[in-house]
């Protein structure tokens, strides 16, 4: 990314944080809507990945199911910036009012277990409402792992953002995060991570929707190492102000086989999760990467 592309990047991202929130709240929301439709629209390379992703999720969609679904794909999508840009100015008690879960007895047990829980969800809805929930709500911290960005300064603006609403936040590169991870858990504290899709291309082969993807080793490898419980999550809006939210029961750990056939299995397992909840909200799904292994490059990198 360019310098000149950056410093405007973090700018837009900047208004976004510094303007959005003093709407009212219908008026944002027309807003983003408009937005969404416009960018779709213009059926750019964001808008076309999306709707070839919801092709493999949607196999027997006609072309014109397609768009429509991608078309609430970007409504959804832009949904979520406008309530991530408006969250930090949340009451708790307009967190609550925003998401309902259910099977949340998963979590609470385990925490109260006191060997840690390890939450995963994939790109659905509104993870970091989720997140605020959790430590507003419930009042339990947790940790999660960011993506480092270019600039550093929007990469600084996320993870102000996130720590605002009351997680700890740690660099996704740099290799210290799996050792911090792993002590929060052994303490009997809380991880969330986003693990649709693996950054670091050396994850784990899953079968997903029919073809081979790669998702992240890290929940499984983190919940075999500390014996923390690893639940799958999934999240969908239902056209109303309230976002849903599911609280998978826990992935089970095999009994038998090496680290790598379990770390597979159980990252399986979160797949196989994770493909439920998207096959039933495929319009909640914010997938406009690539993502299956024969839609990248040779070298097994996103294009």
């Amino acid at each position: 990314m360019s310098k000149l592309k950056g410093r405007l990047t973090d700018g837009l991202y900047g208004l976004g944080w510094g303007a959005v929130k003093r709407l009212p709240e219908p008026t944002a929301a027309r807003l983003f809507r408009t937005i969404a439709d416009q960018v779709w629209k213009r059926r750019g390379k964001s808008v076309l990945r999306l709707e070839s992703n919801l092709a493999r999720v949607v196999p027997d969609a006609s072309p014109e199911r397609l768009a429509e679904l991608s078309r609430a794909g970007m409504r959804s999508y832009m949904r979520y910036w406008m309530e991530s840009f408006r969250l930090p100015t949340w009451s708790p008690e307009r967190i609550k009012a925003g998401i309902d879960v259910v099977d949340v007895h998963h979590l609470t047990d385990g925490l109260d277990a006191g060997n840690g829980v390890i939450i995963a969800l994939p790109h659905l809805a509104n993870w970091d409402l989720a997140g605020a929930w959790v430590t507003t709500d419930l009042k339990v911290p947790f940790t999660t792992v960011a993506e480092r960005l270019e600039p550093a300064t929007l990469y600084d603006r996320f993870v102000a953002y996130r720590e605002g609403l009351g997680m700890e936040v740690l660099p996704h590169s740099g290799g210290a995060a799996f050792g911090t991870l792993a002590r929060r858990l052994r303490a009997g504290g809380l991880i969330c991570l986003v693990a649709d899709r693996d950054l670091s291309a050396s994850g784990v082969e899953v079968s997903f929707f029919g073809a081979t993807a790669r998702m992240p080793a890290g929940p499984a490898l983190l919940a075999q190492q500390t014996g923390a419980k690893l639940l799958p999550v999934t999240l969908w809006y239902d056209g109303t102000s309230v976002m849903r939210g599911r609280i998978h029961p826990a992935v089970e750990m095999p009994q038998e086989g090496t680290r790598a056939e379990k770390t597979s299995a159980m990252t399986q397992a979160l797949a196989d999760a994770f493909a439920d909840g998207i096959a039933e909200h495929p319009e909640d799904w914010h997938m406009l990467q690539r993502l299956w292994l024969d839609d990248l490059d040779p070298r097994g990198e996103p294009t």
